[in-house]
């Protein structure tokens, strides 16, 4: 019998939300917090205005690094190492290939499972979800949880965050943590 295949975004969603905010702090001398991340854009957080090219510069030459040291969010790693049995797993993210190998490392080091991984570049996966043929989707971006939605006719599961709080179709499902997601997941594909 055929496994139905996840699509699953890694920064916010496996990855803590939070986990970058320390490093853009100790950049900036500035005491940001996720609470203060309301818009899907660091720089909306910050006290003072912060050129946005010199921080994506900053950001490129550093993302290596950050994503090496991410924090897995909360339970995200026991839950996947449940699902590898019954479902596959499908990392689509918004990475560049730059840094595939730093990612392929991240997963290893901290043994949570991948069927594939796709490092798109960009923010539209919606292509790469269908190429897949995903039948479900881990999302922290709010239009992206809601072009998936409504594009692809599947359930999208958005993690909650204080950036993306905006209304959901019903096909989007709001969830607080890997536990919530994990309660959904076993309820839907029953």
């Amino acid at each position: 019998m055929k496994k139905p295949r996840f699509g699953i975004d890694i920064d916010g969603t496996v990855t803590c939300p939070s986990t970058l905010i320390p490093h853009i702090n100790k950049q900036y001398n500035v005491n940001i917090t996720l609470d203060d991340v309301c818009e899907y854009d660091f720089l909306s957080a910050f006290p003072h205005s912060v050129d946005r090219v010199a921080f994506n510069t900053w950001f490129k030459e550093n993302e290596p690094y950050m994503y090496e040291v991410s924090e897995a969010a909360k339970d995200a790693k026991d839950i996947l190492n449940t699902w590898k049995e019954s479902y596959e797993l499908y990392y689509i993210s918004a990475r560049g290939e730059n840094v595939s190998d730093v990612t392929v490392n991240w997963f290893k080091s901290q043994s949570i499972p991948y069927d594939h991984i796709e490092l798109i570049g960009s923010h539209d996966k919606i292509s790469a979800a269908k190429k897949y043929g995903v039948e479900a989707f881990f999302e922290d971006k709010h239009d992206n949880a809601v072009m998936l939605a409504e594009e692809l006719k599947i359930p999208v599961v958005l993690f909650d965050t204080p950036y993306n709080r905006l209304a959901v179709p019903n096909n989007v499902v709001r969830v607080y943590n890997w536990q919530e997601a994990n309660q959904f997941i076993t309820n839907y594909f029953k």
